[in-house]
């Protein structure tokens, strides 16, 4: 079983892309995120004639997650239980469109899309840590009641867990993704019982995942490793192989992220 995410930078855009990269590494299972349309809106056509089930959630034209299954879409979840709410402006209150979960083949896979923080002072890093530790506390509970449970969190974790996840430590002192409170967030994660399935057939330094669209960061290697699949015990004792498809990330209307693909026995 092969089971992957890719922050897609809007899929509208990146459909045919999207559909290639299926083929291409012949895909079960792929979580999307950035999906940024509603769900009326998203291109299922090309996806189903490809002979996958979709599973979306999109509010608007911001955010936007998706899993897009060939071994079928069951018990499907918009939201994880006790996801924060985020309020823009003078806006109500809303659960955003950031975490969707399906069982596939067996497999219960979450695809995540977590806040960006913007700035550390900024009320929208409270908003990341608050959503990190809301689901902390979901993937404790959900392996309290089933510690055999398969459980595979893949996306857009918008942090660097370690210094080597970023082409410079000292480009980053001072702004989100690498602070002391979001690393804290996202060990808390891997303490409740999720290990980092990719890294160990990915080391680094140097390996990443994303590269900013301005200032040729992408040629100059000055990316950060930000997407990942965390998985249960039962999950990562089946990871057979992974791998970070840089490939896509090059040529015209590339997304900003790569696809993270995972090998299960």
């Amino acid at each position: 079983m092969r089971i992957a995410t890719w922050n897609c930078n809007s899929i509208r855009t990146r459909a045919d892309r999207a559909v290639a990269l299926l083929e291409r590494h012949d895909i079960d299972v792929l979580a999307l995120q950035e999906t940024k349309c509603r769900d009326d809106q998203f291109p299922l056509l090309p996806f189903e004639q490809a002979g996958y089930e979709v599973a979306h959630v999109g509010l608007n034209q911001w955010n936007g997650v998706a899993i897009l299954s060939r071994l079928g879409l069951e018990d499907v979840e918009v939201g994880f239980p006790g996801q924060p709410t985020w309020a823009s402006g003078d806006a109500e209150a809303v659960v955003e469109a950031r975490a969707i979960g399906a069982t596939c083949g067996g497999v219960r896979v979450w695809s995540l899309y977590v806040p960006n923080g913007r700035s550390l002072d900024d009320p929208h890093l409270d908003y990341k840590l608050r959503w990190l530790e809301a689901l902390q506390v979901a993937g404790s509970g959900w392996l309290g009641r089933d510690a055999d449970a398969q459980i595979a969190l893949m996306g857009d974790w918008n942090i660097a867990p370690t210094d080597d996840d970023v082409w410079s430590v000292s480009y980053y002192e001072g702004r989100t993704h690498t602070s002391p409170s979001e690393r804290a967030g996202f060990d808390a994660v891997v303490g409740a019982g999720y290990a980092d399935v990719v890294r160990p057939h990915t080391p680094g330094p140097g390996v990443y995942t994303y590269w900013d669209y301005t200032q040729l960061a992408f040629p100059k290697r000055r990316g950060m490793r930000i997407d990942f699949c965390l998985g249960s015990p039962a999950l990562a004792a089946r990871v057979e192989g992974a791998f970070i498809d840089r490939e896509e990330r090059k040529g015209k209307g590339a997304s900003d992220h790569a696809p993270v693909v995972v090998d299960l026995a």
